[in-house]
């Protein structure tokens, strides 16, 4: 109604004396074209993630068929699609930077689930940590990544130790955490998922060219809810033998200890707006 009134003041008579199949026609015409628009993938990834969370909180796992549809969404999108390109000053490194600064582009974040992308320039590091209760869904866009994930280790005999006390009074403790991945990824390769307590919950990525990976989670980090983001050491098996705790010697190179951290001076994240094409809350 208010487009027609606006098109009638500025065309006068001409446009109110049109034959009314006229108008019909010519309104016909836009509706066709409006319904064979497909929306931005941006936004269809969006509304796939309100669908597939919608139920969800800590530690609960989407359906498998849902799984299986946001995978597949978010396989089809490609770095032009979420407004970037390989050139951009994100993906370069300053000479003057201490450690190569990674750039996190916020999309979209509600208590269901985020969506983000991380910029990481060559050599850019996103230190090991963790995602509690979550199930995390990632897309490399561009470029080598490398991956390291560990998932805890819960399926050893009760009597075995599966976290020890370091010798220092104040340090954190350790806790055996078993390798998931350990390799190089160039895009375009199969997203990556990341289950609550399986699939490598914890990981840490490292460029080895200048890459960016979207990100979605659900549910999001909340310290509020108990899902804290932690970061961790970790350290060799080896390093910190164990009575009690036997592993075979040709399986040892898979499990390595996890300790908390605190400093993170091997990091900085810069948070910048996202300009890409921009979701639409229906």
């Amino acid at each position: 109604m208010g487009i027609e009134r606006t098109l009638a003041d500025r065309k006068g008579r001409d446009f109110c004396e049109l034959p009314r199949e006229t108008i019909a026609s010519s309104n016909s015409r836009k509706n066709r074209r409006r319904q064979r628009k497909k929306p931005p993938p941006v936004q269809k990834l969006f509304e796939t993630c309100k669908d597939v969370f919608a139920s969800g909180g800590t530690g609960v796992v989407p359906p498998s068929q849902d799984i299986e549809k946001l995978r597949s969404v978010l396989d089809g999108i490609k770095l032009e699609d979420v407004g970037l390109k390989p050139d951009m000053p994100y993906f370069r490194t300053n000479a003057s930077q201490r450690t190569p600064i990674i750039t996190y582009l916020h999309i979209y974040e509600c208590e269901k689930f985020s969506m983000g992308i991380f910029c990481l320039p060559p050599s850019g590091v996103i230190p090991l940590h963790n995602h509690p209760g979550m199930t995390v869904f990632s897309k490399l866009l561009f470029g080598t990544m490398h991956i390291k994930s560990y998932d805890w280790v819960v399926d050893l005999p009760p009597e075995s130790p599966t976290i020890i006390k370091p010798s220092e009074s104040q340090a954190p403790e350790m806790r055996l955490a078993k390798v998931k991945v350990d390799a190089d990824f160039t895009a375009p390769c199969n997203p990556s998922i990341l289950y609550p307590e399986d699939g490598g919950n914890l990981h840490c990525f490292t460029a080895v060219t200048a890459c960016a990976v979207l990100d979605v989670l659900g549910p999001p980090y909340s310290d509020a809810e108990g899902r804290h983001c932690t970061y961790y050491h970790n350290y060799p098996f080896s390093n910190f033998p164990v009575d009690g705790l036997s592993i075979p010697e040709e399986e040892r190179n898979a499990y390595e200890w996890l300790q908390e951290r605190e400093e993170l001076e091997d990091l900085e994240v810069n948070g910048k707006m996202y300009n890409g094409p921009k979701i639409v809350e229906t």
